[in-house]
């Protein structure tokens, strides 16, 4: 005999009240299968989509804001050499004063660093990417005892 005659004769051999119990069985794992492949993922999915559209909304709006900067800093006009190293040079002795030396080398400008605080760093550093145009290339900095930076920066400049 095969499997399938020899569930079909178990069935039968079952009393009323057995295979109402079986069936009820049955039906309450499918019910459990249904909830857990289909119903479940689809709701949990259904509760977490406003969480995920707000992030989404506010990735989108950091994102066009920063395509704002982008273009911004593309329609400025082509700056020249010299004028990106005096606007460097302003920039360094503005920001960051006497924590701050410059030496310029070609189109590479190196500031060192000594004792200079994170907030005059992170202005000195918007303005010269922005006013001169200067590129960080290579930074070697490290945090002191203080909190304050020293290293150094080489920056590339716009061309001569």
């Amino acid at each position: 005999m095969n499997t399938q005659a020899l569930l079909k004769a178990r069935w039968q051999g079952l009393a009323a009240r057995e295979k109402m119990l079986t069936a009820a069985a049955a039906a309450l794992v499918a019910v459990a299968l249904i909830w857990l492949v289909l119903l479940g993922p689809a709701l949990a999915t259904l509760r977490s989509a406003e969480t995920q559209r707000r992030a989404l909304d506010e990735q989108l709006r950091q994102m066009q804001l920063l395509q704002a900067q982008a273009q911004a800093l593309q329609a400025q006009p082509k700056q020249n050499h010299d004028d990106a190293v005096r606007l460097l040079e302003l920039s360094v002795r503005q920001r960051l004063g006497t924590t701050g030396r410059i030496l310029i080398a070609g189109d590479r400008a190196t500031v060192t660093l000594t004792g200079a605080s994170p907030d005059a760093l992170a202005q000195w550093l918007t303005q010269a990417r922005v006013n001169a145009r200067a590129l960080p290339g290579e930074a070697r900095i490290a945090r002191n005892a203080a909190g304050l930076w020293d290293g150094t920066l080489v920056l590339a400049l716009p061309p001569r």
